[in-house]
């Protein structure tokens, strides 16, 4: 086993992006042709992140390595893990019917293999921010170095993450006075709102959440030592629910399963910057702007491979 003494990060590429019709993790939204994930790598990069494993589909294969800059290759260490229907279910009969992925919690365990260390989890299709970056790789660090015992996860206010095109689903955080983790709730169809968002409870009842609540974009740090746990945990979801063809086991149910049987505490890392990210083909314009932004205020260089 390899020493703990750096971190990774592992970037969740796999989607299908059925809501933005097509692949939208590699759409360009930087001047020379850069998408959202350059930019990501870019800010990891500076944090001091030191590999990068990507979960991704063996159909998009050609198309996504195409899209990794040379530059970022000679400057980290890269490794694939690949998240199809049939991969890691231990056993499990795949449905003929299943189409719909395993989900975000499947999607890291796949990858158990290719990590050692401590390590960070993100969407590849999502803007998340240089502070982001820097918080989650100074927590990790103190994980590595055993300074904490602690997971951690960047939480953005709602507002900062809503879209002006459709409805979306939240992971909704409540958290303890010494900004610890109690819970996520996910939240579906939230529509934008003056000062926050709306939605529908199951009594058919309008519920409104302020702007300012903090809410998980799936950034999540991690010891290797998950694994376990979510190992038994799909184990025990594939057997209970892999006959519903749209079941997924999500990454916020299996940390909430952690937070509540007391394995690990969550620390909230309060993000600086406002997350973007491209659920709606509407949203890729205000991406652009958003990039073309940063680089007047000096936070990416116009080219930013040189």
């Amino acid at each position: 086993m390899q020493k703990q003494s750096k971190t990774a990060l592992l970037i969740l590429a796999a989607g299908i992006g059925s809501r933005f019709g097509g692949i939208k993790q590699i759409e360009p939204v930087g001047p020379n042709g850069e998408i959202i994930l350059d930019y990501s790598l870019y800010d990891a990069l500076r944090a001091g992140f030191t590999k990068i494993v990507f979960v991704i589909r063996k159909s998009i294969e050609a198309g996504f390595r195409q899209k990794i800059h040379p530059k970022t290759v000679k400057q980290v260490a890269i490794d694939f893990a690949y998240q199809e229907l049939d991969t890691g279910l231990m056993g499990f009969s795949l449905p003929p019917e299943r189409q719909k992925p395993w989900g975000t919690g499947h999607a890291v365990l796949i990858a158990q293999d290719k990590l050692f260390e401590p390590f960070a989890v993100i969407n590849a299709d999502d803007y998340y921010g240089p502070s982001a970056f820097a918080m989650m790789n100074r927590h990790l660090m103190s994980l590595s170095q055993s300074r904490t015992k602690d997971y951690a996860m960047v939480g953005y206010p709602l507002a900062n993450t809503l879209s002006d095109f459709g409805a979306v689903s939240r992971g909704v955080c409540e958290t303890d006075s010494d900004g610890y983790l109690k819970r996520i709730t996910e939240r579906t169809k939230l529509q934008k709102k003056h000062r926050g968002a709306t939605f529908t409870d199951d009594d058919n009842t309008e519920r409104f959440i302020p702007g300012d609540t903090p809410v998980s974009m799936n950034f999540w740090g991690f010891g290797p030592d998950i694994f376990a746990y979510l190992q038994d945990e799909f184990q025990q979801f594939v057997t209970q629910k892999g006959g519903d063809i749209k079941a997924e086991y999500y990454l916020p149910f299996a940390v909430g399963g952690i937070i509540a049987a007391r394995l690990k505490k969550v620390k909230v890392l309060l993000a600086q910057e406002s997350w973007f990210g491209i659920t709606y083909k509407e949203d890729l314009p205000i991406a652009r702007l958003a990039i073309q932004q940063k680089i007047r205020d000096g936070i990416y260089p116009a080219q930013l491979w040189k």
